[in-house]
């Protein structure tokens, strides 16, 4: 039973990569966009302050040499100014040797003109990365590097197939399912390995998966969001002229957010049923399960005060801005921004409540039934380590 649904998702996912490279889903559209360049402060020209609405607002007249466009080596003088910014991007005074983005397009007249976009920051992305993989890679070893792999592997499906679905005109929810049923399994048998333990997990999130999505697609129409709620759902609807359903961005995001939380608990519960049978041989089915439940609920208890907590955490700003509002608690949920974040925390939290359970169940049944080869088992996790 367990080997024929293997067979199935390996099919399927294979299957579904033929299908989306054969139609290969790349930008219908080509939206012209603002060339950016990056350069270096040389010389700072000029510093003050200037009336704007009757306000001053500080500004520097900056030298920047260019180090990476056509024109590398030219010099090119930008006005950074206080009045230029707004409510995303904090007027930032530079320094020499500061090293900058810079927008670089044409204005009315057809003339070059140049905006800075803010400070260079790969370098401290790249220190960081490389902090995290060593982290990965001394604490978690093989197991650890063949989780980056997996991580690669999210990242393509994401960025080479499931953006360029949708860009391309296909259903958000469509194209974020699709993606999913290529990440799980792909995804989580590189970082486990193949086996039934792996299988337990794949089968478990699948199912955990679509419970999810149904019930994201119902509440966000009982809840009557829009999708609107960012200023980036705005800025892509006017830059992408409609073509795309904002509605189903909300609900693909769900998705997609909701399969990372499901990977822990899915695998986490299996690993809990394997190592419980592996310990207590005789053990019965449903032994096993409340063993393994009395671990799953723990594992709930944390995960969703963790979804909570990150949810919170990150809408913190949007929080401290109602806090000293004189709206009434309702009416700051009722808020559209406030709406989602509620409906994307609960639904999250359901699909990892029944995640757990289910995942038991399955791995109860299958461990119980599937009686392992140790010797078997011995000689493909040792082949699986020396490749």
């Amino acid at each position: 039973m367990i080997k024929k649904i293997f067979h199935f998702i390996i099919i399927l996912v294979f299957g579904l990569v033929a299908f989306l490279s054969h139609h290969n889903p790349i930008y219908a559209q080509e939206v012209p966009e603002q060339k950016i360049v990056e350069g270096v402060v040389i010389e700072i020209k000029e510093t003050g302050t200037e009336s704007v609405f009757d306000e001053f607002k500080p500004y520097q007249v900056l030298t920047i040499q260019l180090t990476n466009s056509e024109q590398k080596g030219s010099t090119i003088e930008v006005k950074n100014s206080a009045a230029f910014a707004d409510i995303t991007a904090q007027y930032e005074q530079y320094q020499i040797n500061d090293k900058l983005k810079i927008y670089s397009g044409k204005d009315f007249e057809g003339n070059d003109s140049y905006g800075i976009a803010g400070k260079i920051k790969r370098h401290g992305l790249a220190a960081l990365t490389i902090l995290f993989v060593l982290a990965v890679l001394i604490v978690g070893r093989i197991w650890g590097a063949m989780s980056l792999i997996g991580l690669a592997l999210s990242f393509g499906v994401i960025f080479r197939i499931i953006i360029p679905m949708i860009i391309d005109g296909y259903n958000p929810i469509i194209a974020a399912l699709a993606g999913s049923l290529i990440i799980i399994p792909s995804t989580f048998y590189v970082s486990h390995g193949i086996n039934k333990k792996t299988h337990v997990g794949v089968i478990s999130t699948l199912i955990a998966l679509a419970i999810t999505g149904l019930l994201a697609v119902y509440f966000v129409d009982q809840v009557h969001l829009t999708g609107f709620a960012s200023e980036e759902a705005g800025f892509l609807q006017v830059e992408r002229q409609g073509s795309i359903d904002i509605r189903g961005i909300l609900l693909a995001g769900i998705i997609i957010g909701t399969l990372g939380i499901l990977d822990d608990v899915t695998i986490g519960q299996a690993s809990v049923i394997k190592q419980i049978k592996k310990a207590k041989p005789s053990i019965t089915f449903w032994n096993l399960f409340k063993r393994g439940m009395e671990v799953g609920h723990d594992h709930i208890a944390s995960m969703v005060n963790t979804i909570v907590l990150v949810y919170s955490g990150s809408s913190l700003p949007l929080l401290l801005l109602f806090f000293d509002s004189e709206k009434t608690f309702i009416d700051i949920l009722e808020f559209e921004v406030i709406a989602e974040e509620i409906v994307k925390m609960l639904v999250g939290s359901i699909g990892l409540i029944l995640a757990a359970p289910l995942a038991t169940i399955i791995a109860a049944y299958v461990f119980t039934k599937y009686k392992d080869d140790e010797k078997k088992t011995a000689h493909e996790e040792q082949s699986f380590h020396s490749h």
